[in-house]
């Protein structure tokens, strides 16, 4: 074949696309819930707004964006996260005018060039909520309590919530140069990439995967010891909101997550059972962003979730064991004048109901098989004797039960066995 999906991207068949759909309806049906709505922005957006906004010393920056010039030499790039493009259009439609919490939520493809793995992509989807506007530290709680109640929704029941704090500008200089001098003896025994950090930004070391380098920082000084005031205080509270709620949380010092726009809280939620790629989503707040991208100082709080690892993981746990769902109705027909009548009732049940029918003039037998393998849940049938007789035969396709129905209240008696077969 001449033609194949670019490598690290991959086409969503009609077979798998349903449980996309499941996830995009339950994060939609939580946001809605806890009062977010919904915002749209580019996949592609001027390259300095992810430079400045995500942090040029962060692997995504340095080695993971497409990036290409347009056709009059302007530098874009498509988007590797979502909280940059958000905060960009909050700024340029004034969003916070009067002083407002501006909660939005978003649902959508990114971008970066990594290495293709088991559930990781160059085109990968992202669910992600913002909150722009508020310092309370109620917010950082709502949203690690709407990225359990996400879960849980999805059946994913016992996720919690590891915390810590990246500090601030206040304390976090204190605190790199604390690490660089508790690491300078240590520095050859890290990688390449982790010297390149220390150079940079020394908390960004806490991101590596390399195990010789996680072994190494696992006796680093803990930022928490370097907190100022403020953010001890801020801390603190998230805690207390936590537990007020009754969510699970643990406190993980060694958590850092990977964009440089953080400060204060920052979290992941995992779930226990699964192992050591138990990650489910992160996020944390960012005070500094919405300025240091053109905009008037504003503290910020927000999540993002990986959607195609999410469904790997309903598929292990069992979560997706029911099959696709098939049409309420399909309409089988024998003869011309069947057929004719056939498309006529087609049109009438559809509205609130999906219907399938036969396009391909196939036998009745052909077509009840197509019906149970669509798992349709009820099949109406018109042939030569039905039309003869003013009827069709409506079948209940679970009971196998079936009447004879003046074709006039046909939609009326497929209506009753759908609410039954709901009820």
């Amino acid at each position: 074949m001449k033609y194949k999906a670019p490598r690290g991207t991959r086409d969503i068949l009609p077979e798998d696309s349903w449980k996309w759909r499941r996830v995009e309806t339950a994060f939609r049906e939580t946001a809605d819930g806890f009062g977010y709505r919904e915002i749209r922005v580019p996949i592609f957006e001027e390259t300095d707004l992810f430079a400045r906004g995500i942090g040029d010393s962060t692997d995504i920056v340095r080695k993971e964006m497409y990036t290409f010039e347009d056709r009059k030499g302007r530098s874009l790039t498509l988007r590797p996260e979502g909280t940059a493009g958000v905060v960009r259009s909050f700024i340029e439609h004034s969003m916070g005018r009067g002083g407002r919490l501006t909660k939005v939520h978003y649902f959508g493809p990114m971008f970066r060039y990594e290495r293709p793995q088991a559930g990781r992509y160059r085109q990968f989807w992202q669910w992600g909520l913002e909150a722009i506007g508020s310092t309370n530290p109620a917010v950082d709680a709502e949203i690690i309590h709407f990225s359990i109640s996400l879960h849980d929704r999805l059946g994913l029941t016992g996720a919690e919530a590891r915390i810590n704090s990246a500090g601030c500008p206040t304390c976090t200089p204190a605190y790199n140069e604390l690490l660089r001098k508790e690491l300078a003896p240590k520095l050859d025994g890290f990688c390449s990439d982790c010297r390149v950090r220390y150079e940079r930004n020394p908390r960004r070391m806490f991101d590596c995967k390399n195990e010789t380098c996680l072994a190494i920082l696992a006796s680093a000084p803990s930022i928490l010891s370097s907190l100022c005031e403020e953010c001890a205080s801020h801390f603190e509270q998230v805690k207390a909101l936590l537990g007020g709620a009754k969510l699970k949380f643990t406190i993980d010092e060694s958590m850092a997550r990977g964009l440089d726009y953080y400060t204060k809280t920052i979290f992941e939620v995992h779930h226990p059972g699964l192992g050591a790629q138990s990650a489910l989503c992160g996020g944390g707040r960012y005070d500094e962003l919405v300025e240091e991208l053109g905009g008037d100082a504003t503290p910020a709080c927000g999540v993002s979730g990986g959607v195609d690892r999410l469904i790997i993981v309903l598929e292990e746990q069992g979560l997706f064991d029911e099959e696709e769902p098939g049409p309420d109705v399909y309409v089988a027909t024998v003869g011309d004048e069947a057929e004719a009548l056939g498309a006529a009732l087609v049109a009438r049940l559809r509205g609130d109901r999906s219907v399938e029918t036969d396009y391909r003039g196939r036998s009745l037998k052909a077509q009840m098989k197509e019906a149970g393998k669509l798992r349709a849940r009820v099949c109406v049938i018109v042939g030569e004797d039905e039309l003869a007789r003013g009827v069709a035969v409506v079948r209940d396709m679970e009971t196998r039960g079936q009447d004879d129905v003046p074709l006039d209240d046909v939609p009326a008696a497929v209506g009753r066995l759908l609410e039954r077969a709901e009820g």
